[in-house]
């Protein structure tokens, strides 16, 4: 650790360099992925602007948990509905099982009010919080 300060005590400017591409990184990556909703703020923003859930993950994981009032387009159909999301007036809300594929939505898509839900169905869960169950 002692030879970690001493080179940055010698090279200011490497470590400089190294701050700022991490600072940038972040950034970057966090626009790309897309605005993100907490668990909490998606109820608020359903009833608030009547917000379009859509999940994409396969029918048979959509059939044994879902969001209530979610609708399912599976990401490896998401190409035949872009134009019917992007014409949508209300905000939309993408969900997967860790919010990866729910960021590439998102861009895929291009929609001017958009949200992928943080951490998807996996964090969903882990709060608790409840799934409706397909018949």
């Amino acid at each position: 650790m002692e030879r970690w300060f001493e080179f940055m005590g010698n090279h200011p400017f490497l470590f400089g360099a190294l701050a700022v591409l991490l600072v940038l990184f972040f950034v970057i990556e966090g626009k790309r992925g897309g605005r993100k909703i907490s668990a909490q703020s998606l109820g608020i923003l359903v009833k608030a602007q009547n917000a379009m859930l859509i999940d994409l993950r396969d029918a048979k994981d959509f059939r044994e948990g879902h969001i209530s009032g979610s609708r399912n387009i599976p990401y490896s159909k998401l190409t035949s509905h872009i134009e019917e999301l992007k014409a949508a007036e209300r905000p939309l809300v993408f969900i997967c099982n860790l919010g990866q594929v729910a960021g590439t939505a998102l861009q895929q898509v291009g929609h001017n009010d958009a949200y992928r839900l943080d951490g998807g169905i996996s964090n969903w869960k882990a709060q608790g919080l409840p799934l409706v169950k397909a018949k």
